[in-house]
């Protein structure tokens, strides 16, 4: 069956509301991890991962960071207006230059009562960075059929990113129904993370510690970074009958020379992708790679980009060395030391994986885009392992705990 013709209700389970993780545990690496190996389920910490991924692995993590993409305006009359920063606008190449720019910039954003924020109002929102103050911004400029047009000013030579750092709260996903805290901006945040640009967590890399790198290096388990900016559409419900009418959320990907370089040399043990993230991207660098084979030339004025279902239409796809070798040769061309460029994948059952052999990743919700891509991972038996979870008290969720998969 083509993944068009899923229907969303046969991915779907029952989840306790005491099942979703509120917050994160004392201790990131205190976590619980599911092992799925052989058809075969095994339960430990995620303090010991490494026991659990052979030596010679690759594991690949996402190094996004978290902004605080949630602005809180007070009008004059006391009213709130929540303006939630999605992506910066297409003037823009791509995220990290919008967050570098400094006196203003221009966002898609979701806006929270809208209704009361009246043509030409500039809304005005104070805040301080080592006890100077400035203010913040906001004119509506236009809107869209899923989100609205914001221009945003300040009084300084701050970059964005730090505008949003000082003035904005952290983004925590709908299902935490709780306001964001003190310690979220450092839990909901990965002890790699280094790029800004992500309104959500790359959740599956929350668990691991400085010390749980260590011990994976210890192992001879290489470890190597990308770089996917997780968009709010994550959290983006499946609505539709059928997945066709499902359109998939687009995020922009940066990956490096030198990655795409260690991929095509490694030949011996295991690819880990940590979270879905990292898996979706890893995938995504094959199909571009196949695209460039198939029509050269075809991004030589224009950003990369892959729709979501173009890897079910390749009759006879390439290897993954000649994909890989093609993608280094456009950046060839390109005089580039990375790729910049968007991804709109979806992967579900009926896709063929090109690139990983395992899945770190958390415990998803039900009728989501990413228990289809686990579904894809692991066939039926995401039943059996969500069952398991459930019955032995698993948390669920970003802050919960999460399991490995084997292909």
């Amino acid at each position: 069956m083509h993944p068009k013709n899923l229907s969303i209700k046969d991915f779907t389970y029952q989840l306790p509301e005491e099942r979703i993780a509120f917050h994160p545990l004392p201790n990131r690496d205190d976590a619980r991890l599911l092992i799925f190996e052989k058809r075969k389920i095994q339960t430990d910490i995620y303090r010991h991962i490494a026991q659990h991924i052979p030596g010679g692995s690759l594991v690949i993590f996402n190094n996004t960071r978290v902004v605080e993409a949630r602005l809180l305006f007070k009008k004059d009359t006391g009213g709130l207006i929540e303006i939630f920063c999605l992506q910066p606008h297409e003037m823009y190449a791509d995220i990290t230059s919008a967050m570098n720019e400094t006196g203003k910039v221009t966002w898609l954003c979701l806006i929270g009562g809208a209704a009361k924020w009246k043509s030409g109002q500039l809304l005005s929102l104070p805040f301080s960075v080592s006890g100077q103050s400035y203010s913040l911004k906001a004119a509506l400029v236009g809107k869209r059929s899923d989100c609205y047009v914001v221009a945003l000013s300040w009084d300084s030579s701050l970059s964005f990113a730090e505008v949003l750092h000082h003035a904005g709260h952290v983004p925590l996903p709908p299902y935490i129904k709780r306001a964001d805290e003190t310690a979220d901006k450092n839990r909901y945040q990965t002890v790699f993370a280094r790029y800004d640009g992500s309104v959500a967590a790359p959740t599956a890399g929350l668990h691991f510690t400085k010390e749980v790198l260590a011990s994976l290096k210890e192992k001879g388990i290489r470890q190597q970074f990308v770089t996917l900016h997780v968009g709010a559409g994550t959290f983006k419900p499946v609505k539709a009958e059928t997945m066709q009418e499902h359109e998939m959320h687009a995020e922009f990907i940066e990956v490096g020379r030198e990655l795409i370089q260690q991929l095509l040399e490694h030949k011996e043990g295991p690819l880990v992708a940590v979270g879905t993230t990292s898996l979706r991207t890893l995938e995504s660098l094959f199909w571009l790679g196949a695209k460039l084979i198939s029509q050269p030339g075809i991004f030589d004025h224009t950003l990369p980009v892959l729709t979501q279902w173009e890897p079910y239409e390749t009759l006879s796809p390439p290897s993954k060395e000649a994909t890989l070798r093609a993608l280094l040769a456009y950046l060839d061309v390109q005089n580039a030391s990375q790729l910049i460029a968007k991804t709109q994948i979806i992967i579900a059952p009926g896709y063929d994986f090109k690139m990983i052999n395992g899945l770190v990743t958390n415990f998803h919700q039900p009728a989501s885009t990413l228990l289809l891509l686990v579904a894809a991972l692991v066939g039926n038996d995401w039943r059996k392992i969500y069952n398991y979870a459930l019955e032995n008290h698993f948390r669920f969720l970003s802050y919960g705990d999460g399991c490995l998969l084997w292909v």
